[in-house]
């Protein structure tokens, strides 16, 4: 069914017109609350939860600040920080508008990971704003999860938060990508009887999904990666790069590919769409034998999934309505439930490929090429990823209890 739009309902009660459309119903007044963890039923508890009680917290506190870990809210809660730039598949469409993502993101990380969060959307793009205004307001928070910031803006922002700030820092729309996309190419290696090391892949797409989704398959041994972008093939030596393109460059693409993503696709065993973009049939049937496919555009694939299972192995889309949806949920809620048990300091490397191998070992023996990847309703997803980054956590030095 076709529901109207906003331009197309001028002229009649556009609020009683739009909520006939069950998305708008759902979403009339917000989607989250406030709710108190205490009750305050008469004075003596209203002199506990406020004056003069609270005031021996407070001075406790300022004595010693990592108190607050302990007796408030800042252990278990998380912002989710946009500025609306890069919303979805929508694009730049400003702070306002990007409020209903920021709440249902705030809503997964309640349902899936029992992590409370706060949407923040700043009505700022500078880098230097967008970074001070989360340092000041970072002490209220266990944890900053950057949400739909433009590349190549969000990798400064993270960058500099997570070397200013002392709590995890975690853009997901790369890291989240990233997580559940090793998970399932691991899965889709050890289907097809190879290993990642055996595997060359190509990417296309060098924003903010595309490199960290790259940068993460180096750290878990990819064979040989190459990134493209709408210029095609990014290579040691291409002129007008960005220096996160230039880092690319000098990192990947050891077969020294210069042409276009489908060019490059000939005989690769990977092909990983991030971009948005088309791949053509015939460059999918060009593929080595047992070819792995991810086409990751939302809400339309880089090729149909049907077509590509002509040709391929294994098939994975960001779609829940096709097998093997590679789907962020299944990484962030854990991770950070498992980065605020553990009051880590950071969100490492070796924790985001933890949080990979759990969530891939979660498929186990029922692996098969329309289930490399978990649902998201697997009750099993986020306690196994939560147990593997608190204990990477704890490994690698970044725990604090």
């Amino acid at each position: 069914m076709k529901f109207p739009s906003v331009r197309e309902l001028s002229g009649v009660n556009v609020t009683a017109s739009l909520d006939l459309d069950p998305a708008f119903a759902l979403h009339r007044g917000g989607k989250l609350e406030v709710r108190s963890t205490i009750p305050v039923r008469n004075a003596d508890d209203l002199s506990l939860a406020y004056t003069p009680g609270v005031a021996r917290v407070c001075t406790a506190i300022a004595d010693t600040p990592s108190l607050a870990h302990d007796y408030t809210w800042v252990s278990n809660v998380v912002a989710v920080v946009s500025d609306g730039t890069a919303v979805l598949g929508l694009g730049d469409i400003g702070p306002a508008a990007a409020m209903p993502v920021m709440e249902g993101k705030a809503l997964l990380f309640k349902e899936f990971g029992g992590v409370d969060s706060v949407p923040i959307c700043l009505d700022c793009t500078d880098v230097d704003a967008l970074v001070e205004t989360v340092v000041r307001l970072a002490p209220s928070f266990g944890g900053i999860n950057l949400e739909d910031i433009s590349a190549p803006r969000c990798f400064e922002v993270e960058d500099r938060l997570r070397d200013l700030l002392d709590i995890p820092v975690f853009h997901d729309d790369q890291h989240g990508t990233a997580i559940v996309a090793l998970a399932a190419l691991s899965n889709a290696a050890r289907l097809t009887g190879r290993s990642l090391g055996d595997l060359r892949a190509v990417v296309a797409g060098a924003g903010a999904s595309g490199v960290a989704v790259t940068r993460i398959l180096l750290e878990a041994g990819i064979g040989d990666i190459a990134v493209s972008d709408s210029k095609g093939m990014i290579y040691a030596g291409r002129s007008g790069l960005n220096p996160y393109k230039e880092a690319l460059a000098r990192d990947t693409n050891r077969a020294g590919f210069t042409g276009s993503t489908e060019q490059a696709l000939a005989g690769a065993d990977v092909f990983i769409g991030l971009s948005g973009s088309t791949v053509s049939e015939s460059s999918i049937a060009s593929m080595a034998p047992g070819s792995i496919v991810f086409a990751l555009s939302n809400p339309t694939p880089e090729i149909d999934p049907a077509v590509a299972l002509r040709h391929a192995a294994v098939v994975a889309t960001g779609r829940s309505d096709y097998p093997n949806q590679i789907n962020n949920v299944l990484a962030f809620p854990g991770v950070f439930r498992g980065a605020l048990d553990v009051r880590a300091s950071s969100i490492t490397e070796n924790m985001k490929v933890a949080a990979a191998r759990a969530l891939a070992d979660v498929v186990g023996d029922a692996l098969a090429a329309d289930y490399i990847i978990p649902s998201p309703f697997d009750p099993r997803v986020a306690p196994a990823v939560t147990a593997a980054v608190a204990a990477q956590a704890r490994e690698d030095g970044v725990a604090r209890r």
